[in-house]
Protein backbone atom coordinates (compact mmCIF):
# COMPACT_ATOMS: atom_id res chain seq x y z
CA UNK A 1 0.00 0.00 0.00
CA UNK A 2 1.46 3.38 -0.99
CA UNK A 3 -1.26 5.31 1.48
CA UNK A 4 -0.55 4.99 5.60
CA UNK A 5 -3.73 3.96 7.54
CA UNK A 6 -5.26 7.44 9.02
CA UNK A 7 -8.01 9.49 8.60
CA UNK A 8 -9.28 10.39 5.17
CA UNK A 9 -12.66 11.33 4.38
CA UNK A 10 -15.98 10.43 5.53
CA UNK A 11 -19.41 9.19 4.28
CA UNK A 12 -22.74 8.87 5.04
CA UNK A 13 -25.55 7.11 3.27
CA UNK A 14 -29.09 7.34 4.48
CA UNK A 15 -32.31 5.31 2.90
CA UNK A 16 -35.43 6.64 4.08
CA UNK A 17 -38.36 3.43 3.70
CA UNK A 18 -41.24 5.14 4.73
CA UNK A 19 -42.72 8.32 2.98
CA UNK A 20 -41.51 11.30 3.86
CA UNK A 21 -44.91 12.40 5.12
CA UNK A 22 -44.49 9.64 7.82
CA UNK A 23 -41.14 11.38 9.41
CA UNK A 24 -43.64 14.62 9.13
CA UNK A 25 -46.10 13.13 11.21
CA UNK A 26 -44.04 11.28 13.42
CA UNK A 27 -41.07 13.52 14.05
CA UNK A 28 -42.84 17.07 13.41
CA UNK A 29 -40.53 17.89 10.42
CA UNK A 30 -40.52 16.82 6.80
CA UNK A 31 -36.37 17.71 6.67
CA UNK A 32 -35.65 14.32 9.08
CA UNK A 33 -33.76 13.01 6.36
CA UNK A 34 -31.39 16.36 5.71
CA UNK A 35 -31.17 16.78 9.77
CA UNK A 36 -30.00 13.39 10.25
CA UNK A 37 -27.08 13.63 7.34
CA UNK A 38 -26.43 16.73 8.62
CA UNK A 39 -26.07 15.68 11.84
CA UNK A 40 -23.73 12.74 11.00
CA UNK A 41 -21.82 14.72 8.71
CA UNK A 42 -20.90 16.90 11.42
CA UNK A 43 -19.99 14.19 14.36
CA UNK A 44 -17.72 13.10 11.80
CA UNK A 45 -16.23 15.98 10.50
CA UNK A 46 -12.51 15.31 11.73
CA UNK A 47 -12.27 13.33 8.87
CA UNK A 48 -12.38 15.49 6.03
CA UNK A 49 -11.17 19.60 6.14
CA UNK A 50 -10.90 20.64 2.93
CA UNK A 51 -14.61 20.27 1.67
CA UNK A 52 -17.91 18.73 2.04
CA UNK A 53 -20.90 17.44 -0.72
CA UNK A 54 -24.09 15.56 -0.27
CA UNK A 55 -27.01 14.37 -2.95
CA UNK A 56 -30.18 13.85 -2.86
CA UNK A 57 -32.35 11.57 -5.14
CA UNK A 58 -36.23 11.41 -4.76
CA UNK A 59 -37.87 8.11 -5.76
CA UNK A 60 -40.76 7.48 -8.23
CA UNK A 61 -40.29 10.57 -9.81
CA UNK A 62 -42.64 12.44 -12.32
CA UNK A 63 -41.18 12.88 -15.90
CA UNK A 64 -39.89 16.19 -16.62
CA UNK A 65 -38.77 16.86 -13.13
CA UNK A 66 -35.19 16.81 -11.40
CA UNK A 67 -34.97 13.89 -9.32
CA UNK A 68 -30.96 13.75 -8.96
CA UNK A 69 -29.86 17.10 -6.55
CA UNK A 70 -26.52 17.81 -5.90
CA UNK A 71 -24.43 20.42 -3.88
CA UNK A 72 -20.45 20.99 -2.73
CA UNK A 73 -18.60 24.19 -0.84
CA UNK A 74 -14.96 24.32 -0.58
CA UNK A 75 -15.18 27.47 2.12
CA UNK A 76 -12.42 27.68 4.38
CA UNK A 77 -13.34 26.65 7.47
CA UNK A 78 -16.85 27.36 6.84
CA UNK A 79 -17.65 24.50 4.64
CA UNK A 80 -20.09 22.34 6.26
CA UNK A 81 -22.31 25.04 7.62
CA UNK A 82 -22.10 26.88 4.08
CA UNK A 83 -22.94 23.82 2.24
CA UNK A 84 -26.12 23.23 4.52
CA UNK A 85 -27.02 26.91 4.15
CA UNK A 86 -27.00 26.77 0.48
CA UNK A 87 -29.45 23.98 0.94
CA UNK A 88 -31.89 25.02 3.50
CA UNK A 89 -31.90 28.70 1.62
CA UNK A 90 -34.17 26.94 -0.87
CA UNK A 91 -37.07 26.70 1.70
CA UNK A 92 -36.58 30.40 3.07
CA UNK A 93 -39.09 31.67 1.31
CA UNK A 94 -41.87 29.26 1.38
CA UNK A 95 -45.01 29.54 3.65
CA UNK A 96 -45.79 28.03 7.17
CA UNK A 97 -48.09 25.76 5.07
CA UNK A 98 -45.72 24.96 2.23
CA UNK A 99 -43.09 23.55 4.83
CA UNK A 100 -45.36 21.16 6.48
CA UNK A 101 -46.72 19.55 3.39
CA UNK A 102 -43.99 17.00 2.47
CA UNK A 103 -45.71 15.97 -0.79
CA UNK A 104 -45.59 19.87 -1.63
CA UNK A 105 -41.80 20.21 -1.61
CA UNK A 106 -40.68 16.41 -2.90
CA UNK A 107 -42.65 17.53 -5.91
CA UNK A 108 -41.22 20.97 -6.40
CA UNK A 109 -38.32 21.41 -4.20
CA UNK A 110 -34.98 20.41 -4.80
CA UNK A 111 -32.89 18.23 -1.57
CA UNK A 112 -36.48 16.80 -0.36
CA UNK A 113 -35.84 12.49 -1.20
CA UNK A 114 -35.51 9.50 0.22
CA UNK A 115 -32.34 8.84 -0.71
CA UNK A 116 -29.28 10.56 0.65
CA UNK A 117 -25.74 10.67 0.54
CA UNK A 118 -22.84 12.74 2.24
CA UNK A 119 -19.58 13.68 2.19
CA UNK A 120 -16.64 15.27 4.04
CA UNK A 121 -13.45 15.44 1.93
CA UNK A 122 -9.50 14.90 2.96
CA UNK A 123 -7.97 16.03 0.13
CA UNK A 124 -4.69 13.65 -0.99
CA UNK A 125 -4.32 14.49 -4.53
CA UNK A 126 -5.35 17.32 -6.89
CA UNK A 127 -6.01 21.25 -6.29
CA UNK A 128 -9.12 21.93 -3.27
CA UNK A 129 -11.30 23.12 -5.72
CA UNK A 130 -15.49 22.34 -5.54
CA UNK A 131 -14.62 20.00 -8.71
CA UNK A 132 -12.49 17.31 -6.63
CA UNK A 133 -15.72 17.29 -4.15
CA UNK A 134 -17.52 14.52 -3.23
CA UNK A 135 -19.97 13.04 -4.76
CA UNK A 136 -19.35 12.50 -8.66
CA UNK A 137 -22.08 11.88 -11.16
CA UNK A 138 -22.26 10.35 -14.03
CA UNK A 139 -25.54 11.40 -16.04
CA UNK A 140 -28.01 9.48 -18.51
CA UNK A 141 -31.09 10.46 -19.94
CA UNK A 142 -32.31 6.43 -18.81
CA UNK A 143 -32.89 6.91 -14.86
CA UNK A 144 -31.20 3.61 -14.43
CA UNK A 145 -27.97 4.17 -15.88
CA UNK A 146 -27.86 7.70 -13.33
CA UNK A 147 -24.77 6.29 -11.01
CA UNK A 148 -23.75 9.10 -7.91
CA UNK A 149 -20.32 8.18 -6.39
CA UNK A 150 -18.66 9.00 -3.10
CA UNK A 151 -16.23 7.43 -1.40
CA UNK A 152 -12.68 7.14 1.06
CA UNK A 153 -10.03 5.56 -0.97
CA UNK A 154 -6.59 5.17 -2.19
CA UNK A 155 -6.27 3.05 -5.38
CA UNK A 156 -2.99 1.76 -6.10
CA UNK A 157 -3.14 0.96 -9.92
CA UNK A 158 -5.04 3.77 -11.34
CA UNK A 159 -2.68 3.73 -14.01
CA UNK A 160 -3.85 -0.01 -15.14
CA UNK A 161 -7.74 1.02 -14.45
CA UNK A 162 -7.20 4.04 -16.47
CA UNK A 163 -5.72 1.74 -19.62
CA UNK A 164 -8.69 -0.72 -19.41
CA UNK A 165 -10.70 2.72 -20.05
CA UNK A 166 -8.91 3.22 -22.78
CA UNK A 167 -9.46 -0.37 -24.14
CA UNK A 168 -12.99 -0.16 -23.65
CA UNK A 169 -13.09 2.90 -26.27
CA UNK A 170 -13.96 5.27 -23.50
CA UNK A 171 -12.23 9.08 -23.06
CA UNK A 172 -11.75 9.83 -19.53
CA UNK A 173 -12.02 13.50 -18.72
CA UNK A 174 -9.00 13.37 -16.19
CA UNK A 175 -6.65 10.72 -14.98
CA UNK A 176 -7.91 10.24 -11.17
CA UNK A 177 -9.10 7.53 -8.68
CA UNK A 178 -12.46 9.05 -8.68
CA UNK A 179 -13.16 9.54 -12.04
CA UNK A 180 -11.45 6.02 -13.04
CA UNK A 181 -13.83 4.38 -10.30
CA UNK A 182 -16.82 6.23 -11.36
CA UNK A 183 -16.41 5.19 -15.16
CA UNK A 184 -15.58 1.46 -14.04
CA UNK A 185 -18.67 1.15 -11.86
CA UNK A 186 -20.87 3.39 -14.82
CA UNK A 187 -19.68 1.25 -17.69
CA UNK A 188 -20.91 -2.11 -16.09
CA UNK A 189 -24.06 -0.69 -14.85
CA UNK A 190 -24.88 0.19 -18.88
CA UNK A 191 -23.88 -3.33 -19.48
CA UNK A 192 -26.26 -4.55 -16.87
CA UNK A 193 -28.84 -2.37 -18.12
CA UNK A 194 -28.98 -3.38 -21.43
CA UNK A 195 -28.58 -7.26 -20.51
CA UNK A 196 -32.17 -6.76 -18.83
CA UNK A 197 -33.33 -4.13 -21.49
CA UNK A 198 -32.24 -7.34 -24.69
CA UNK A 199 -33.72 -9.61 -21.72
CA UNK A 200 -37.19 -8.24 -21.81
CA UNK A 201 -37.33 -6.42 -25.14
CA UNK A 202 -38.43 -9.71 -26.83
CA UNK A 203 -40.65 -10.50 -24.24
CA UNK A 204 -43.17 -7.92 -25.89
CA UNK A 205 -42.82 -5.35 -22.97
CA UNK A 206 -43.25 -1.63 -23.28
CA UNK A 207 -39.62 0.46 -22.90
CA UNK A 208 -42.09 2.24 -20.20
CA UNK A 209 -42.08 -1.18 -18.69
CA UNK A 210 -38.97 -2.25 -19.30
CA UNK A 211 -37.70 0.56 -17.40
CA UNK A 212 -39.92 -0.37 -14.64
CA UNK A 213 -38.40 -4.17 -14.82
CA UNK A 214 -34.87 -3.16 -14.77
CA UNK A 215 -34.88 -1.58 -11.38
CA UNK A 216 -36.46 -4.86 -9.85
CA UNK A 217 -34.07 -7.25 -11.35
CA UNK A 218 -30.50 -5.30 -11.66
CA UNK A 219 -28.47 -7.39 -10.15
CA UNK A 220 -25.77 -4.92 -8.08
CA UNK A 221 -23.79 -7.80 -6.60
CA UNK A 222 -22.80 -9.19 -10.30
CA UNK A 223 -22.83 -5.74 -11.07
CA UNK A 224 -20.41 -4.49 -8.47
CA UNK A 225 -18.22 -8.28 -8.42
CA UNK A 226 -17.31 -7.42 -12.16
CA UNK A 227 -16.67 -3.70 -11.72
CA UNK A 228 -14.20 -4.34 -8.50
CA UNK A 229 -11.98 -7.18 -9.82
CA UNK A 230 -9.33 -5.05 -10.37
CA UNK A 231 -9.64 -2.67 -7.94
CA UNK A 232 -6.72 -2.40 -5.56
CA UNK A 233 -6.00 -0.25 -2.52
CA UNK A 234 -8.42 0.28 0.43
CA UNK A 235 -11.59 1.54 -0.29
CA UNK A 236 -14.82 2.47 0.94
CA UNK A 237 -17.68 3.22 -2.05
CA UNK A 238 -20.87 4.49 -1.42
CA UNK A 239 -23.06 4.64 -4.69
CA UNK A 240 -26.63 5.86 -5.29
CA UNK A 241 -28.60 4.74 -8.79
CA UNK A 242 -31.07 7.03 -10.32
CA UNK A 243 -34.17 4.53 -9.93
CA UNK A 244 -33.37 4.42 -5.89
CA UNK A 245 -30.80 1.02 -5.20
CA UNK A 246 -27.91 1.98 -3.60
CA UNK A 247 -24.52 0.43 -2.41
CA UNK A 248 -21.63 0.88 0.17
CA UNK A 249 -19.33 -1.32 -1.19
CA UNK A 250 -15.77 -2.35 1.39
CA UNK A 251 -12.31 -3.45 0.24
CA UNK A 252 -11.27 -6.87 0.88
CA UNK A 253 -8.57 -5.92 3.47
CA UNK A 254 -10.90 -4.03 5.45
CA UNK A 255 -8.51 -0.93 5.52
CA UNK A 256 -11.39 1.72 5.49
CA UNK A 257 -14.23 1.38 7.94
CA UNK A 258 -17.76 1.45 7.19
CA UNK A 259 -20.56 0.61 9.53
CA UNK A 260 -24.62 0.46 9.19
CA UNK A 261 -27.62 0.15 11.03
CA UNK A 262 -31.39 -0.10 9.80
CA UNK A 263 -34.54 -0.11 11.09
CA UNK A 264 -38.77 -0.49 9.78
CA UNK A 265 -37.80 3.31 9.14
CA UNK A 266 -34.28 3.96 7.85
CA UNK A 267 -30.97 2.58 6.61
CA UNK A 268 -27.94 4.26 7.21
CA UNK A 269 -24.42 3.60 6.67
CA UNK A 270 -21.45 5.58 8.22
CA UNK A 271 -17.52 5.74 8.74
CA UNK A 272 -17.75 6.01 12.32
CA UNK A 273 -19.87 4.21 14.25
CA UNK A 274 -20.53 6.79 17.10
CA UNK A 275 -21.85 9.07 14.52
CA UNK A 276 -24.56 6.13 14.18
CA UNK A 277 -24.92 5.60 17.65
CA UNK A 278 -25.47 9.03 18.70
CA UNK A 279 -27.14 10.63 15.53
CA UNK A 280 -29.91 7.83 16.15
CA UNK A 281 -29.51 7.20 19.97
CA UNK A 282 -29.10 3.39 19.18
CA UNK A 283 -27.33 0.83 21.43
CA UNK A 284 -24.04 -0.28 20.19
CA UNK A 285 -24.66 -3.85 19.53
CA UNK A 286 -26.90 -2.55 16.77
CA UNK A 287 -24.66 -0.98 14.96
CA UNK A 288 -22.96 -3.75 12.39
CA UNK A 289 -19.59 -3.58 10.69
CA UNK A 290 -19.65 -4.23 6.96
CA UNK A 291 -17.73 -7.10 6.01
CA UNK A 292 -14.20 -7.01 4.45
CA UNK A 293 -15.17 -7.46 0.49
CA UNK A 294 -18.89 -6.43 0.73
CA UNK A 295 -21.37 -5.00 -0.02
CA UNK A 296 -24.66 -3.27 1.91
CA UNK A 297 -27.38 -3.44 -1.19
CA UNK A 298 -30.28 -1.44 -0.64
CA UNK A 299 -32.78 -2.21 -3.21
CA UNK A 300 -35.48 0.48 -4.40
CA UNK A 301 -37.94 -1.54 -2.58
CA UNK A 302 -36.33 -1.63 0.84
CA UNK A 303 -34.80 -4.96 0.44
CA UNK A 304 -31.42 -4.82 2.42
CA UNK A 305 -28.48 -7.45 1.68
CA UNK A 306 -24.74 -7.94 2.93
CA UNK A 307 -23.14 -9.58 -0.02
CA UNK A 308 -19.58 -10.81 -1.05
CA UNK A 309 -18.51 -8.58 -3.97
CA UNK A 310 -14.39 -9.18 -3.55
CA UNK A 311 -12.70 -11.83 -2.30
CA UNK A 312 -9.68 -11.10 -0.09
CA UNK A 313 -5.78 -11.89 -1.78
Amino acid sequence: MSDSIKHECGIVLIRLLRPISYYNDKYGTPFYGLNKLRLMMQKQRNRGQDGAGLAVIKLDPKRGKKYISRKRNTTPQNYLDELFKDVYKKFNKLSKKKLSDPDYLKANLPYMGELLMGHLRYGTHGDNSVETCHPFLRQNNWISRNLVLAGNFNLTNVDELFGELIELGQYPKEKSDTVTVLEKIGHFLDEEVQRLFNWFKPEGYSNIEINKLIAEHLDLTRLLQRASRKLDGGYVMAGMIGHGDAFVMRDASGIRPAFYYHDDEIVVVASEKPAIQTALKVRHHEIKEIQRGHALIIKKNGEISENLVKDQL
